[in-house]
This record gives C-alpha cells, sequence and structure tokens, in this order.
C-alpha cells in the first residue's frame, strides 16, 4: 500500500496504472460547513497496486484524468454517487465504464442499499473494523490507523467486482445494469438546476401552486447563494424557513422576519431581494405557477391498489431474487397506480420485464390475483 503525498508520486501510480483491467476508488470529505464536498483523501486500487493520495499535498489531479476517461478499464465504486461528483468537481471529467457494487447487489438478492462493511463480509468473507469511520480526514498528519481504513475501501473492490460480475453474467443480468450505471455518469446530474429545487423541500407538498411559485424562487435565490458563499443550504435558510415564508406568502421584509430565525439569517438587503422575488411570483401569470405530483403514502384513492401491486411485487421479487425496493419504489407504485405512464423508473428496462407491466395490467383490470394456501396466483383476465 502506498500513501502519495507529492505530484510526482501520484503521476507515476497513473503511468503505471495505464492498462489496468480496473480502477476502485473511494473519496474520504467534509461537508458539514460548506455547500462542495471538500476532498480529503482519494483511495485508489488497480489489481496490483493500492494508493491512498494525500489532495492537499498536490496541485492537481489532472493526472487522474486518463485513466478515468480510458473506456478498456472499469472503474469501481461503492454507492459512488458524491465520490463521481467530487472527482467531477477536481478534474472536470466523468469517468468511463463505472461499476458500482452497491447498485449491483441489489440484483443479486441484497438490500437496497447494503453498505459497504456488509458486502465485503458477504462476498470476501472478509470482516472490516470501523475505528476510524468518523474521523476528521481533513487533520493532519494521518494516523496509521486511518490510512489503513481508507485502503480498505478500495483493496476487495476488485475481487467483489469480479464474482458479482460473473453471477449477475450466469442470471443473465449484467446488462440490465447499463442503464443504471450510465445514469450515474450523467453530466445533467451534477448541473445546478436551482430552479427546480423547490421540489425537494420538505413539506413543499403543504402548498399552493401560488406558494409554490414564490417557494421556487425563494430556494433558488438560496442555492445559488450557497454556492457562492460555499455555505450548507441549510445555514442560508432552512427548507422549514422556505414553506412557511411561502405559507404566509410573504411580500414584504416584516412578513419575512416574522418567520422564527430568519432576521438571524437574512440582512435587510438579502431579505428585500427575496420578499420582491416572491411577490413578483404570486402575482405572475397562474399559467407559470409550477405544480408538484402530489402522490402520497396514504391517499384513500389508491390504498386499496396499493396493497394489491405490493404483493404482485414482492412475488416477483422473491422469485427473481431482486430486493423490493430496488425492484419498485413506493412512489413509482402510487404513479402507476394513479394512471401515469411515462417518467417512471418501474415502467423502464428491466424492471418493466420482471414487474412493471404486470403491474399496469393488475390496475387496468387485466390481471387478477388469488390466494391458493399460501401461494400468491397472477391469473390474466
Amino acid at each position: 500500500m502506498l500513501y502519495i503525498a507529492d505530484q510526482s508520486s501520484f503521476a507515476a501510480f497513473c503511468e503505471r496504472s495505464r492498462g489496468a483491467e480496473v480502477l476502485a476508488i473511494d473519496t474520504e470529505f467534509l461537508r458539514e460547513k460548506t455547500y462542495y464536498a471538500k476532498l480529503c483523501l482519494l483511495q485508489l486500487a488497480t489489481d496490483d497496486e493500492v494508493a491512498v493520495v494525500d489532495p492537499f499535498a498536490l496541485r492537481t489531479l489532472d493526472d487522474l484524468v486518463p485513466l478515468l476517461q480510458d473506456p478498456g478499464c472499469t472503474k469501481l465504486f461503492h454507492s459512488g454517487t458524491q465520490d463521481i461528483e467530487i472527482l467531477y468537481r477536481e478534474t472536470g471529467a466523468l469517468p468511463v465504464g463505472v461499476f458500482d457494487t452497491q447498485v449491483a447487489a441489489a440484483l443479486l438478492g441484497h438490500t437496497q442499499q447494503i453498505g459497504y462493511g456488509a458486502l465485503v463480509h458477504d462476498v470476501c468473507g472478509v470482516t472490516i473494523r470501523k475505528l476510524d469511520s468518523f474521523t476528521d480526514w481533513s487533520r493532519r498528519p494521518l494516523a496509521k490507523s486511518q490510512i489503513e481504513y481508507a485502503s480498505e475501501d478500495v483493496i476487495y473492490l476488485p475481487r467483489m467486482y469480479r464474482a458479482m460480475r460473473e453471477r449477475l453474467v450466469e442470471l443473465g443480468r449484467l446488462e440490465w445494469l447499463a442503464p443504471d450505471f450510465q445514469e450515474l455518469v450523467d453530466p445533467k446530474r451534477f448541473e445546478a438546476g436551482e430552479r427546480e429545487r423547490y421540489k425537494r423541500l420538505k413539506r413543499a407538498n403543504q402548498l399552493s401552486q401560488r406558494q409554490l411559485a414564490g417557494a421556487r424562487e425563494f430556494a433558488a435565490w438560496r442555492e445559488v447563494t450557497a454556492q457562492t458563499r460555499n455555505l450548507p443550504r441549510k445555514w442560508v435558510a432552512t427548507d422549514e424557513q422556505i414553506v412557511e415564508a411561502c405559507k404566509r406568502e410573504a411580500r414584504t421584509i416584516d412578513d419575512l422576519f416574522m418567520v422564527r430565525g430568519l432576521s438571524g439569517k437574512l440582512s435587510t438587503a438579502e431579505a428585500r431581494t427575496v420578499a420582491r422575488l416572491m411577490a413578483q411570483a404570486f402575482d405572475s401569470d397562474p399559467s407559470t405557477w409550477p405544480k408538484l405530483d402530489r402522490s402520497g403514502r396514504s391517499e384513500p384513492n389508491v390504498d386499496f391498489q396499493i396493497d394489491l401491486m405490493t404483493a404482485l411485487v414482492r412475488l416477483r421479487a422473491k422469485q427473481n431474487g431482486v430486493a423490493f425496493q430496488t425492484l419498485a419504489s413506493h412512489d413509482d407504485m402510487v404513479r402507476v397506480a394513479r394512471g401515469y405512464r411515462d417518467d417512471v423508473d418501474l415502467l423502464r428496462g428491466w424492471r418493466r420485464s420482471l414487474v412493471g407491466e404486470e403491474l399496469v395490467d393488475l390496475v387496468e383490470g387485466r390481471l387478477s390475483l388469488s390466494l391458493n394456501g399460501q401461494r400468491l396466483e397472477v391469473h390474466r383476465l
């Protein structure tokens, strides 16, 4: 295992790794006090070498780019969304040819978000100690235990990848993962999208369309401000504060400062700007107001359908050895029950083949379910 803390050693490792069949990648970072994750450590592994890289000691990570973009080298991650985001921000490059062991594990009967340690134990028979899980990775020098802990996050990925890939090929499921892996490196995932941020506000579904228009403006302003200052969103304004301000349909500084805590977060000038943006949104043409899909977990009009759909999904998940939540999320089932047929993951690719088409037939009356003793049976009408 190498500990790399200078540019020339990093460049030499990247050069030696050219032509490698696999490159396992992990990162350690901090994000508690910033909008953008602060990269504190980079772990890399091929079949021949493991390197723990100190990015604080490097001028640039650009030497890694040719490796990231080599289509002949499979880049291995476990729950790699944030790792890929960090690499993209640090290098401007997205990895080509990715394989995420957490995503793949769900197609092999594991829970949808199985942890790295649990998967290593299951696939490799190795128990990883987690003594440094909550360490401060920004502090230097790093302890030997920290470096060893960090290296374990990549050292087992090549072995897991090959074992899982072999099983996926046996089951004829390797190609099922292609859309999921391609989505991981879709540049659109990493675009700011500040005008869409209101959709992810907690309890936004409590707002009317008029109020949502104001929430769209406040949330977009918060997003840009947080990026500019590199601060966590909630340090600028919390979701709850934005929703409460919109419930009040705040149009003035005084209205905004009626919301608990906002006067301590927004300056007078900032509050004036936010109030103006919200007032303009409230007074805009209703045809421009946004609308949320208000699918919920206990809406009477789809409860019975969801009960039946859940039974069918559980049956197909068990038969195919796929985690239930990987096959069909509750929100997707609600959308199908309410008649949506576009932009639903459940009605795409392998999910559609395994159960999606049957669910559509079920809610449209072309399938029925019955019990034969302890066995659920599916009948086409």
